[in-house]
């Protein structure tokens, strides 16, 4: 069939809010019933075989149900296709094991850039509702996850949980409010930049903007400069934050890896195995995911050394797809890291807990990164509050019951000011949305992108072999000029080989509503130009705050003068009157010639 979902909801706020409320409403009933079950038979058993003073001792001691220890593992930039159950010649036996005594996630999607995954992930909202639906957070501009959104460690703080981040951060520290500590972490030891040197910790920005980006908390760690590896380091990190925590009681740790981001930088005994592979950026590659592979080893042992382990969700996710020109592999699929095709998007992620019904198995319903904000908080027995407009499910039986996903769509973004297609228009888009706009959404089956998606070849194994660039020849697209619209039917043809926007011009007009739909929900974009404060030799060589709340004041003071003379002055300014907020232009009146 052709035709998008029969009976789709007309509010997609409402239809979140219904079915995320008729969840956890399902999940109460199972609960109570178990417990009821588990008290009856309790009863059954203290009655039968213990006088009643043993029954009283006996509850005392029978333990209570604790809330489950979570681990939330980011690795960064990993391709879909490097893993070894994937069928990588990268050797991953800690990943693959993991995740065959779990459930993988093989319909899992992220965004394709680090920023948008990460606020996604620590908010549960799509980047149109944050302000962040272009590109990441520049190390110089004055922007970082807007202060008003709720994150997920400030509600799994309000739920009793430790609170730690080990790692990159990469959602914005213009401010001090913007640091982790400040928005839910009770603890933080990592970089605030999206990349740096894996050794020095040193990020240049551009030339002469360079500082050193090694963070504890709210000041720069200087004491652990000592050149170790950043993978053993934040692994080091956290067995210390494990030896140190009590396990009884709940813990969150976020354990967000700089590798295998470039630049390529690993240990040298990790090149050991891949002495084999000719093309010297996928050594690179294979060596630094080799050595993750290895850490998050350390990080399990140290889960079960600790006392952890038995009550605790292990959750993998890559932030993007990997990025061939830097050795990463997504191959068969389409495109790369900083795209909308399957390549950009969809993700390496399992979940490995003893707290799973269905274990070895595969999850193949449709997953996003929001998900994770309502479904940790649910398994912490925390609360969501009902003003929070989120648009991330609760999706824990999916993946550990094997029942049907309750998201039947995915916004993969709107970004207004990426660079537009040239021949895009509103008439290429039934006068429906500008096709120009860089855009693309999942419903069901059927995937939709307009403007420019990026980077879209297909690149092989054999492209990282001797022959080199040439191979990827085979494999590039060339599409009919002009075009800006694609369609593909994802499940039968997850390669996107397979355009069928001409084909299903119904089904493209209905995804293009339910893009104009979701852009009414859009908030405007959060992307300043470079603040020259940022500059870090103006902060000790450091990378981290420099916008001052006293310093507005002193400015805000100083232009009230002057604003009460632009007062008097506005009358003879045009005064500009839009007349409709579609494409239509906007009408400007003079009023110093209105008499």
């Amino acid at each position: 069939m052709s035709s998008l979902h029969a009976g789709a909801p007309s509010s997609l706020l409402h239809h979140r809010a219904v079915t995320f409320g008729r969840q956890r409403a399902q999940r109460a009933v199972r609960a109570e019933k178990g417990d009821r079950a588990r008290g009856f038979w309790a009863i059954f058993v203290c009655h039968t075989y213990l006088p009643w003073e043993e029954q009283q001792r006996a509850a005392l001691r029978a333990p209570a149900r604790l809330q489950p220890h979570i681990i939330f593992i980011l690795a960064d930039d990993q391709g879909f296709r490097d893993v070894g159950y994937h069928g990588s010649e990268i050797r991953t036996p800690t990943l693959d094991k993991l995740a065959a005594e779990g459930v993988k996630l093989e319909n899992y999607y992220v965004q394709p850039m680090c920023t948008p995954s990460r606020s996604q992930l620590i908010t549960g909202k799509y980047q149109i509702h944050t302000g962040l639906q272009h590109s990441i957070i520049r190390p110089t501009q004055p922007n970082c996850l807007p202060l008003d959104n709720v994150t997920l460690p400030q509600k799994l703080k309000e739920a009793g949980y430790s609170t730690h981040m080990v790692g990159k951060w990469h959602l914005g520290f213009y401010r001090r409010e913007c640091m982790p500590t400040q928005r839910g972490f009770d603890s933080f030891f990592g970089s605030l930049l999206g990349s740096g040197d894996y050794y020095t910790h040193f990020k240049c920005d551009s030339p002469g903007i360079c500082g050193y980006d090694l963070y504890e908390n709210n000041n720069a760690a200087w004491d652990h400069d000592n050149g170790i590896y950043s993978t053993q380091m934040y692994t080091q990190k956290v067995q210390q934050i494990l030896a140190s925590h009590n396990p009884r009681k709940p813990i969150f740790l976020y354990i967000a890896y700089q590798a295998v981001h470039s630049p390529l930088q690993a240990p040298g005994r990790y090149f050991e195995h891949y002495r084999s592979i000719n093309n010297i950026n996928r050594r690179r590659y294979a060596a630094m995911l080799a050595c993750l592979d290895e850490a998050i080893n350390n990080v399990t042992l140290a889960l079960r050394k600790y006392g952890y382990y038995e009550n605790s969700i292990i959750i993998y996710s890559s932030d993007n797809g990997g990025q061939p020109m830097a050795g990463g592999s997504n191959w068969p699929l389409r495109g790369s890291k900083g795209t909308y095709w399957e390549g950009g998007i969809r993700a390496v992620g399992f979940v490995h807990s003893p707290l799973l019904k269905n274990k070895g198995s595969v999850c193949k319903e449709l997953v996003h990164i929001t998900d994770w904000f309502p479904t940790l908080i649910t398994l912490a027995e925390g609360q969501i509050d009902e003003d929070i407009q989120l648009d991330g499910y609760d999706v824990w039986e999916t993946i550990s019951e094997g029942r049907r996903s309750p998201r039947v769509d995915i916004l993969h973004n709107i970004d207004p000011i990426y660079t537009k297609a040239k021949n895009g228009s509103w008439a290429a888009g039934y006068g429906i949305w500008n096709t120009a706009i860089q855009s693309a959404i999942r419903v069901n089956h059927w995937k939709l992108l307009t403007g420019n998606p990026g980077y879209s070849d297909w690149v092989p194994p054999q492209a990282f072999s001797n022959a080199g660039p040439n191979r990827w020849h085979n494999e590039r697209v060339s599409w009919s000029a002009g075009k800006t619209v694609w369609l593909f039917n994802i499940t039968a043809d997850p390669y996107e080989r397979v355009d069928l926007s001409a084909r299903h011009p119904e089904v493209v007009k209905q995804l293009l509503r339910r893009l104009s739909q979701f852009n009414k929900t859009a908030v405007p974009v959060r992307y300043p130009p470079k603040d020259p404060r940022s500059n870090p030799k103006l902060n000790g060589g450091v990378w981290g705050p420099w916008f001052k709340e006293d310093e507005k004041k002193k400015k805000s003071d100083k232009s009230k003068g002057a604003n009460k003379q632009k007062k008097m002055k506005k009358k003879k300014k045009n005064l500009c009157v839009s007349v409709s907020v579609s494409h239509q232009p906007v009408t400007c009146f003079d009023t110093t010639q209105q008499n």
